[in-house]
């Protein structure tokens, strides 16, 4: 069974950082990457990054690029996503998801391998 976890998110005042754990069970790294998510109220689910263990990629968003920073731990099976200089417009619930690739337009992910999300809240 594949679950994915989603932790680390909270409640931050603007310019303030979170990292965000996305703990993997079921899935490995050399096979799967694992892309992060938002989505806030009203919007449309937004993809923030990626991370490709087996290549040593990584790819993100414009949105993000600069402010947040997205590893693994392999032994631990968990993906990281660092983020510093926190805006209120990042204010989102925050997802990780399996994907088969990841290139700089697009993620592929896998249906229903994706976390239940963590809840991030930037206060200006």
């Amino acid at each position: 069974e594949v679950q994915l976890v989603e932790s680390g998110g909270g409640l931050v005042q603007a310019g303030g950082s979170l990292r965000l754990s996305c703990a993997a069970s079921g899935v490995t790294f050399d096979v799967y990457a694992i892309a992060w998510f938002r989505q806030a109220p009203g919007k449309e689910r937004e993809p923030l990054s990626c991370i490709v263990s087996s290549e040593g990629s990584t790819y993100y968003a414009d949105s993000v690029k600069g402010r947040f920073t997205i590893s693994s731990d392999n032994a631990k099976n968990t993906v990281y996503l660092q983020m510093v200089s926190l805006k209120p417009e990042d204010t989102a619930v925050y997802y990780c998801a399996a994907a088969v690739s990841c290139s700089d337009t697009y993620y592929y992910t896998v249906r229903d391998y994706w976390g239940q999300g963590t809840q991030v809240t930037v206060s200006s």
